[in-house]
């Protein structure tokens, strides 16, 4: 595997250590992204206090996510609400949601269903005048704010050794499971002038994406 969110939660393996089984590989999950997240929010959307997370329930990797989130919302002194969507028709409800706490920016976690729909996510954002923050730099290149995640080319790249490994006999069930070491950072300035936001230079100089 090469980008699964959290192996351990979804039983594919039972340690990142210690496998276990003959799945072994690459994980996205990192204790780093949810303090990361909640920075670069706070430098971009003045006086952040009230934030919101997009999680899809059926996604197992997302209640860990949240209890980050929420321990690194408390540290910044900001208020952390939760919504819901299991499917691309439930988005009507979830943003109605958002809409009634006056959320004061929107962080969407990792999943496969919303990156199908990043689209959508993206110009529900835009209609609410909502500042975002997404896993993937495609959704900033579809006009959302801002992006932060693991680089998925990166873990594809090296993923490939583990086939290596495994071709010349390495055994999945000893072979730990890597978490991501390189991130990739992307901001849109159209949208964020758009929002009536302005972009630090230290965000611009560490972005390794700036759409113009």
């Amino acid at each position: 595997m090469a980008t699964s969110n959290d192996p351990v939660a979804s039983g594919l393996i039972t340690t990142l250590n210690q496998p276990g089984g003959n799945v072994t590989g690459l994980s996205l999950q990192s204790s780093q992204l949810a303090g990361k997240r909640l920075q670069l929010l706070t430098e971009i959307v003045p006086k952040l206090a009230r934030l919101v997370v997009l999680l899809n329930p059926t996604n197992p990797s997302h209640a860990l996510a949240v209890q980050e989130i929420r321990a690194a919302a408390q540290s910044f002194g900001v208020e952390l609400g939760v919504v819901e969507a299991s499917a691309p028709d439930k988005f009507d409800s979830a943003f109605a949601t958002v809409a009634a706490v006056r959320a004061d920016s929107l962080v969407v976690l990792p999943d496969a269903m919303f990156f199908g729909q990043h689209r959508q996510i993206v110009a529900r954002t835009a209609a609410s005048h909502l500042p975002a923050l997404f896993p993937e730099k495609e959704a900033v290149e579809a006009g959302g704010l801002m992006a932060y995640g693991p680089s998925v080319p990166a873990s594809f790249r090296r993923a490939a050794a583990y086939v290596d490994k495994i071709l010349r006999g390495a055994n999945p069930a000893d072979l730990p499971v890597e978490q991501p070491t390189k991130f990739e950072f992307a901001i849109n300035l159209k949208t964020a002038k758009t929002l009536g936001l302005v972009v630090p230079q230290t965000l611009l100089v560490a972005a390794d994406e700036v759409i113009e």
